[in-house]
């Protein structure tokens, strides 16, 4: 889940209402056959291939009731109960998400929106896990019922939330959906890291497959829902065109917004709970059938939710047809095939010459229109240039002939940080499962008192103390410095792929070498993920559809790399590597530390330096210029430095969650509007990740949750309360 697929200007001007010159009637018609053509095409293909001798010409025998051959129980079984429902299947589930995905496209706004925005694969898994975890749950139709039931839960959760707190805007639904998913997301693992034999069967299902589909009883169950859910969308067609052209212009033409985005709510949860609970949650589909048919069908929104079903339903179809062929006598996840299909397809597009001809220019460059953002319009985070204002609250020290100008409220800020990591770090200490006093925790930090005391804070608790201080410290300051480069608060180096490489980096190093610990592919991974994005992207000067597109498909092919690692190997193997990709700090210690402690020495200095010429960028690049500031320089110097760090946190403690997102925030608040800050960053992320460590050692009695898991869970909720807060909602 991404909330770079958040965009909030309800009256922004959408390129839906463009000129659709580019894209003729004819044009139109001849693209939606040959679409349904190659949708044919691959279903005859998806019935004449398998496990099975079965061919082409049974098929159509057995279809066209010829030769006895629906008398033949082998053909009846192969054909007639497992290729057709899967067939059928494929078609409807890919038809349903792509329609969702085109939806979510058009009520946001945003051309990268995906089907879980609205929490609902989150909701699914959530409810597979806990029918699996405590009521034995084992039967394909126990799984369908229980993930229809946990999606449509979890997307009336969203509706309500956002309801109330915000009107139904696309913001506030989007946001609400994106945090809800990522609880609901860190309760799921919490179940899952307890229950080996409960992450054994998620660990299959969370891929998505067909290979379970036999008969026609689990697509007769929802095929009522699929319907209801296909009509609704056909109907809000229309309504939904005239909300593209502003709140206003759609209240003058008869319409009620806020209803019209419900409506569309309902008809994706609809459409992907019934996609997720048949066939597992396929996230990255919907983004790419909805982004195909925008550039196939241009403005006409109705062309572009029936071209976006089409194109749904052949990828899904044909990924299904890949999956049983590509690792015979086995199936590969689809969902994977989709991914290392669709993510160059997508990269294809963005970098097409075509793209401004088909109505997909970039938003942040195109003439006379207005920009319109991927990213939530928030409020703009602090560090003005210091002036009179700065020199009025700061406190000048000097000595000799060196003066420093020290804010008054930042430097208290970093103070009373400090002392509270220091207290978090004494409640690490003595926190555990064993019975120390604080006085013997005192005496074995300083090497008196029992040996054993001494050995298990000295070399097991402080090491994996300071892992967690340098992860924390690392994290806090790239989410400084991305956040502070792209002038929004949701702005994460998990936008440009770097989470994802970091960690598939590291998997594929345990794999080639069989030993898990090489803190060193994390930055690695991290950089190549990085450099494959501006490069593709065409550098670091590009914005907008560019730059996020392809970190997203980069992203999702180094997840399908992590999926794909993790299926293959043995269920103690590869639930040792889950909790590690949950984010877990369980065996890190002082080998792993001390060297991004020497990374951090390095780094950080380099980060107080860009961090004040940061300050600069605030305005325009011509005027950071005409201050002596070279922008590109500066936007690649502070890249370079958050993905170096992310990547050592990445590398030390697995893809922790939230700590990027909400240090650099808790810090700007208790430092002030006058500088960036870095110092208070560093701190605020030591200390989440050294508190979170804690509550997860000690929250069960004997099973430890990963950290990564306990900031999940908890940042959700933090979230909400940052973005969709009565505060927040009067400044956007």
């Amino acid at each position: 889940m991404t909330l770079s697929h958040v965009d909030p200007e309800a009256e922004a001007v959408d390129d839906q209402a463009l000129p659709d010159a580019p894209h003729g009637r004819r044009t139109l018609l001849i693209a939606s056959a040959s679409l349904l053509l190659a949708v044919l095409v691959l279903a005859a293909l998806s019935l004449s291939v398998g496990a099975g001798e079965v061919g082409p010409g049974d098929v159509l025998d057995y279809v066209l009731g010829r030769n006895g051959a629906r008398d033949n129980s082998r053909l009846s079984l192969v054909v007639g109960d497992l290729r057709i429902p899967r067939t059928l299947t494929a078609l409807l589930v890919g038809a349903a998400l792509g329609t969702s995905g085109s939806l979510l496209q058009a009520v946001t706004r945003n051309p990268l929106a995906e089907t879980g925005l609205l929490g609902v694969n989150a909701g699914a898994s959530l409810g597979v896990v806990v029918g699996i975890a405590f009521l034995g749950v084992q039967s394909g139709y126990g799984h369908l019922l229980w993930a229809f039931g946990g999606a449509v839960a979890a997307s009336a959760l969203v509706l309500f939330i956002a309801g109330r707190r915000g009107g139904g805007s696309p913001m506030r639904l989007v946001l609400a959906g994106s945090a809800l998913g990522a609880t609901f997301g860190g309760i799921t693992s919490v179940i899952i890291v307890n229950s080996a034999e409960t992450y054994d069967r998620f660990r299959f299902w969370v891929l998505g497959s067909l290979a379970g589909v036999e008969g026609f009883g689990k697509l007769t169950s929802l095929l009522p829902v699929l319907a209801l859910g296909f009509v609704v969308a056909l109907l809000i067609a229309r309504p939904l065109s005239a909300l593209a052209l502003g709140d206003d212009l759609a209240r003058g033409l008869g319409h009620r917004p806020s209803a019209i985005r419900v409506v569309v709510a309902l008809a994706v949860t609809l459409l992907t709970a019934s996609a997720v609970a048949l066939v597992g949650p396929i996230s990255f589909l919907g983004l790419l059938a909805g982004f195909l048919a925008r550039a196939v069908a241009g403005p006409r929104l109705t062309a572009q939710i029936a071209l976006a079903g089409l194109i749904g339903a052949g990828v899904l179809t044909g990924a299904d047809v890949l999956a049983r062929v590509v690792s015979r006598p086995f199936e590969a996840p689809v969902s994977v095939i989709i991914a290392l299909i669709g993510a160059p397809v997508l990269i294809a597009i963005v970098r097409s010459r075509r793209m401004g001809a088909m109505g997909m220019t970039d938003p942040a460059t195109e003439e006379g229109s207005a920009p319109r953002r991927l990213l939530p319009r928030l409020p703009r985070l602090p560090g003005l240039p210091w002036g009179a204002k700065e020199r009025s609250e700061s406190l000048l020290v000097r000595r000799g002939a060196l003066s420093l100008l020290v804010p008054r409220r930042a430097a208290l800020a970093a103070l009373s940080l400090a002392a509270l990591l220091l207290a978090a770090v004494v409640v690490s200490a003595y926190a555990g499962q064993s019975e120390m006093s604080l006085t013997r925790t005192f005496n074995a930090v300083f090497g008196s008192g029992d040996r054993f005391d001494v050995l298990l804070v000295q070399k097991f608790r402080l090491g994996r103390i300071i892992a967690g201080l340098t992860a924390g410290a690392a994290l806090g300051l790239a989410g400084c410095l991305t956040q502070t480069l792209a002038r929004n608060r949701l702005a994460t180096p998990e936008l440009l792929g770097v989470n994802d490489g970091a960690t598939a980096a590291v998997l594929l190093s345990t794999t080639l070498t069989g030993t898990f610990g090489a803190w060193w592919a994390g930055p690695v991974g991290a950089l190549v993920a990085v450099l494959v994005v501006t490069t593709v992207s065409g550098g670091l000067g590009q914005r907008g559809y560019r730059v996020l597109v392809v970190g997203l498909a980069m992203s999702a092919l180094a997840s399908a790399v992590t999926q794909v690692v993790l299926s293959r190997r043995s269920l103690n193997s590869a639930s040792s590597l889950y909790v590690w990709t949950s984010g877990s700090l369980n065996g890190r210690g002082y080998s792993v530390a001390v060297p991004v402690l020497i990374g951090l020495a390095v780094l950080v200095p380099l980060a107080l330096v860009a961090a004040r010429q940061l300050n600069v960028l605030r305005f325009d690049d011509s005027t950071a210029s005409s201050l002596g500031v070279a922008p590109g320089r500066v936007r690649l110097m502070c890249l370079l430095l958050a993905v170096g760090l992310a990547g050592l946190a990445v590398g030390i403690c697995g893809p922790v969650g939230f700590v990027a997102l909400a240090s650099p925030v808790i810090a700007g608040r208790l430092a002030g509007p006058l500088r960036v800050p870095v110092l208070g960053s560093m701190l605020t992320g030591a200390v989440l990740i050294v508190l979170a460590d804690t509550v997860g050692r000690i929250v069960f009695d004997g099973v430890e949750v990963p950290v990564g898991i306990v900031t999940t869970v908890l940042g959700g909720p933090f979230l909400l309360w940052v973005l969709l807060g009565r505060s927040a909602a009067a400044r956007v």
